[in-house]
């Protein structure tokens, strides 16, 4: 084994997905990327190697050629760590140690070192951990190659078996109190939001890739000073503000996390915690930078998260931002009812931010229906349902002992219990057929 550098900030980046020659298009864009994640870690990169290799080989990822030039290069610069763009197996990553004599980190360790250094909040920062350690469990071999381990039978365990059921046990008892911690956490979070939807207030949340600008929006809609600069990953932790712009209703808007190519598993994992105000929100603001040539690649990565947390149902607004930088002008495109509405904004300069709250104050209104009925005491189970989902905004009784409810809920969830079997499903879909939803054109408004 070499001796591993403490410092590990003098990179050589390994790009395996791009092409050798002329960089373009999302080859280019993704290679950047990859250098932003590199720096905001806070390495200095040295070099930059990259492969066209279309299949991956068992021992190095690359190919052996790519590998011994990988060693020169980080020989020829000195190099103490080599970064590379792809998710490596615990072999491959010991392979290419030993080979180039430098530590090696792939893409997903990249990216959970950079939450663990952004994380502030307690929650973050238990999340974070517990990513970590899931993903060191599967590499804990690696790190005892040099000591003797099990040679079989009797009294023949060498120390290096010994240290390996060590640390998995340690590793196991560590991760069990960390997910306890959490639960505690996410039950406190969860008081809070059940409260907000039992006082009628409205969840909106910000969701996008990162650097897109959510936090910079956040502050100009709230007037909150939340950590906001031109890099990945500004900010981690989830932040709820009241958003005091829209009349008729009261609402509160959260910052969440920006998303990202290839979002390590553990990560999406931990995101459901994190993102918990977006799994409960009303509106989802999903914010694209409009200056980015890649964003529609950015926009697929992001819808392909929101799909695997099950947020794809959600109302959404996509607001084009950075318009000041991509030259196009502040607008705002209504769609067809369920479909999404496009703003065109600059959280930067301000422009565009009346066109949004505007958005806002309508998708709220539009995606909610308030109904007063009198429901009979037969549809008993139907009552609980409205309760269930902390829909029920107010309850009394008329002369013949029906119960006359006020309930609030999003029209899916409306539609949602339109479509069930039995007498519930009947009677929401005959309420419904008393209230006029007819669908709107499509119409583009200007600044």
């Amino acid at each position: 084994m070499f001796e591993r550098s403490k410092r590990g900030d003098k990179a050589i980046l390994l790009s395996p997905h791009t092409p050798d020659g002329e960089l373009e298009g999302e080859a280019l864009d993704r290679l950047n990327e990859f250098k932003e994640l590199a720096t905001t870690a806070g390495a200095e990169i040295f070099g930059v190697l990259t492969s066209s290799r279309l299949n991956v080989e068992p021992k190095f990822y690359i190919g052996t050629g790519k590998a011994e030039e990988l060693a020169q290069l980080v020989e020829s610069n000195e190099a103490d760590l080599v970064l590379v763009d792809a998710s490596l197996s615990p072999v491959q990553e010991r392979n290419l140690e030993k080979l180039v004599q430098a530590r090696v980190l792939d893409r997903r360790t990249l990216i959970l070192d950079i939450f663990s250094q952004r994380a502030r909040s307690y929650e973050g920062q238990l999340q974070v951990e517990l990513a970590q350690l899931k993903h060191m469990s599967t590499r804990l071999i690696r790190g005892w190659t040099h000591l003797e381990r099990q040679k079989g039978g009797i009294g023949m365990r060498g120390p290096g078996e010994t240290q390996l059921e060590t640390d998995r046990r340690l590793l196991a008892v560590r991760m069990k109190s960390l997910n306890s911690k959490l639960e505690k956490v996410v039950r406190q979070r969860e008081q809070g939001r059940r409260q907000r939807k039992k006082s009628g207030v409205k969840m909106i949340a910000l969701v996008g890739y990162t650097n897109a600008g959510k936090s910079t929006l956040f502050n100009r809609l709230t007037d909150a000073e939340v950590y906001a600069q031109d890099q990945l990953f500004a900010t981690l932790d989830p932040t709820v503000r009241q958003l005091e712009s829209i009349s008729g209703t009261k609402a509160v808007i959260s910052d969440t996390v920006g998303f990202v190519r290839d979002l390590p598993h553990e990560l999406v994992a931990a995101f459901r915690a994190t993102l918990q105000e977006a799994l409960d929100a009303d509106l989802l603001l999903h914010v694209i930078d409009d200056a980015n040539p890649e964003h529609r690649d950015h926009i697929n990565e992001v819808n392909k998260v929101l799909f695997e947390l099950k947020l794809k149902d959600v109302p959404m607004i996509e607001v084009y931002n950075k318009i000041d930088v991509s030259g196009a002008e502040p607008a705002w495109l209504k769609g067809h009812e369920g479909s999404a509405d496009k703003v065109w904004l600059s959280a930067y300069s301000e422009e565009g931010i009346d066109l949004l709250m505007k958005a806002i104050e309508e998708r709220v209104n539009r995606t909610h229906l308030t109904l007063d009925f009198s429901l009979p005491l037969s549809e008993a189970r139907l009552r609980a349902q409205f309760y269930q989902a902390d829909a029920v905004k107010n309850e009394a009784f008329d002369d013949a002992g029906n119960w006359l409810l006020t309930v609030d809920m999003a029209i899916e969830k409306w539609h949602q219990m339109a479509k069930a079997d039995g007498s519930e499903g009947q009677f929401v879909a005959e309420l419904l057929t008393q209230h006029d939803q007819a669908p709107k054109k499509d119409n583009f408004i200007g600044d």
